[in-house]
């Protein structure tokens, strides 16, 4: 199975390193684009270089237009954009393929394979939502990073681990990061 892996520069590149190790540990073949502020995002909030992400995955420059990611005919399960900033959302709801992070995005709707967004910011304008609006009415799925609370986290990677879940879920692959609803639902206490 083959996944691209976008991260942008928006906070919580915490959520895009989880997802990239999680699918590195399940075999699945990794292309990974950065932005250049997701770069240095990733190096402040995480301590991990661009570099360090070569282990789970090929990783390619942002302004390689040429990588196989840009092109409809590299097939794919889908693409991931975790965290995804406003800017680049606004990008791709636009057509705007000047980056390899935006084609590679705009191949997917254009090949009708899964895109899913998770932006990371609040409050949203109405330009964000109507880009989002956009997005989703060309096929993409957008899933901001707003975990839950009904598995009763404590720590931080557990809120981390349901985003995963999410997005896992969102790509059809098996995961046990944690508790469904209806199936694993802790009892509620009178």
């Amino acid at each position: 199975m083959r996944i691209v892996l976008g991260m942008t520069g928006a906070s919580g590149a915490i959520y895009g390193y989880a997802l990239l190790r999680t699918l590195a540990e399940r075999d699945v073949e990794l292309h990974i684009v950065l932005t250049r502020m997701a770069e240095q995002v990733l190096k402040f909030e995480c301590g991990v270089s661009k570099k360090q992400l070569k282990e789970f995955g090929k990783v390619w420059n942002n302004d390689n237009m040429f990588a196989p990611i840009a092109s409809g005919s590299f097939v794919t399960r889908g693409m991931v954009i975790i965290p995804c900033s406003m800017n680049s959302l606004g990008a791709i709801a636009n057509g705007v393929g000047d980056t390899l992070l935006s084609r590679a995005a705009s191949v997917q709707l254009k090949e009708r394979r899964r895109l899913i967004l998770v932006p990371r910011e609040t409050p949203l304008h109405l330009i964000h939502l109507q880009n989002m609006e956009r997005l989703t009415l060309a096929g993409a799925q957008i899933m901001p990073a707003s975990p839950g609370f009904y598995h009763r986290p404590t720590e931080i990677w557990e809120l981390t681990d349901f985003m995963v879940a999410r997005v896992l879920d969102a790509l059809a692959i098996e995961h046990d990061l944690g508790p469904q609803w209806g199936n694993d639902a802790p009892p509620l206490e009178d």
